[in-house]
């Protein structure tokens, strides 16, 4: 099978048919862009994953794996990841507590103490209100293939819909473990959104508990490091206002954008003055002289080494 190449910025359209509902009692078609995942930052599995975009506003993971099945069969679709999971779940960590732990060394945590934070974090959740997320227009996803193959031959299927007319079907009927929309979807948020006050309180508390105990292990850390000297044997002292010490790198970073500052600063001065140029001009006329000087040189002794031509009588 020959390899379908696409640039970075081209999109191939994966058309999509959207049945009847009570609303819109007509078929339609939905029109999604897709192409090769090529994110600015690479990954391992870029090769393996491709980047959709124009996606409906109801998908879920399982009718993108109904698409995908219809398209290439089972086995190929592997999860699906959509633009706004990242910011889903936020994070109970102090700022300075973040920046602390980067500073100070990693350690290996043990299961005791990953099992403990996973309960923490369950404990601070907040009651869930909404059955099924609703994603805004023309959002974007990274599918996520099994393989590199998998993406040539959801390609080529795709290329091939323009002949065959026989788009792939969203359809929510078919699809197992969605929680219908409508009616049925806003009535059970109503009636989630009416959450029992000692449960929420519960978890308000979990989340500020766990806030102020980082914060504060986050402080004793910084003092800590704060009089710990460096590599040198050095101890920076500060006085107040600063909530944690500056790392090695943050040095190197500081002393790398002085001298850049410094270097740009001389070459701007450099030509300053008339005399300044008039100076790198002659020393530039005398360099050119000397190896053109240098170059005659060089061409008179091959000449000598060669001899005179002398032709044949």
């Amino acid at each position: 099978m020959a390899p379908i190449e696409l640039g970075s910025d081209q999109f191939m359209v994966l058309p999509i048919e959207m049945p009847p509902c009570p609303s819109f009692p007509e078929v339609a078609v939905h029109e999604v862009r897709i192409r090769r995942n090529a994110p600015k930052i690479a990954t391992a599995n870029d090769s393996r994953s491709l980047f959709v975009k124009n996606i409906p506003a109801d998908s879920t993971e399982q009718h993108f794996r109904s698409v995908f099945t219809q398209l290439v069969g089972a086995g190929r679709f592997e999860g699906i990841s959509f633009e706004d999971e990242s910011g889903a779940v936020h994070s109970f960590d102090p700022a300075q507590a973040v920046k602390i732990n980067t500073i100070a060394k990693k350690r290996k945590r043990d299961e005791i103490e990953m099992e403990e934070q996973e309960r923490e974090r369950q404990a601070i959740q907040l009651p869930q209100i909404w059955t099924r997320r609703v994603l805004r227009s023309s959002s974007t996803a990274v599918v996520l293939l099994a393989d590199d193959k998998s993406v040539q031959l959801v390609l080529k299927a795709i290329a091939k819909l323009s002949k065959t007319k026989k788009y792939p079907v969203w359809d929510d009927e078919s699809v197992s473990g969605v929680s219908p929309l409508g009616v049925p979807w806003i009535s059970s948020h109503l009636r989630d959104s009416r959450v029992d006050k000692a449960e929420a309180r519960r978890s308000v508390h979990a989340f500020f508990n766990a806030f102020n105990r980082k914060e504060k292990e986050a402080a004793e850390l910084a003092k800590r490091l704060r009089n710990e000297p460096d590599e040198d044997g050095f101890v920076t002292v500060t006085r107040g206002g600063r909530s944690a010490p500056a790392s090695k790198f943050e040095a190197e970073e500081a002393k790398r954008r002085m001298v850049e500052k410094d270097t740009k600063k001389k070459s701007e001065m450099k030509d300053f003055y008339r005399f300044q140029l008039r100076a790198r001009r002659k020393e530039e006329q005398a360099a050119l002289m000397r190896r053109f000087q240098h170059d005659r040189e060089k061409v008179n002794a091959m000449r000598e080494r060669r001899g005179k031509f002398k032709p044949e009588a």
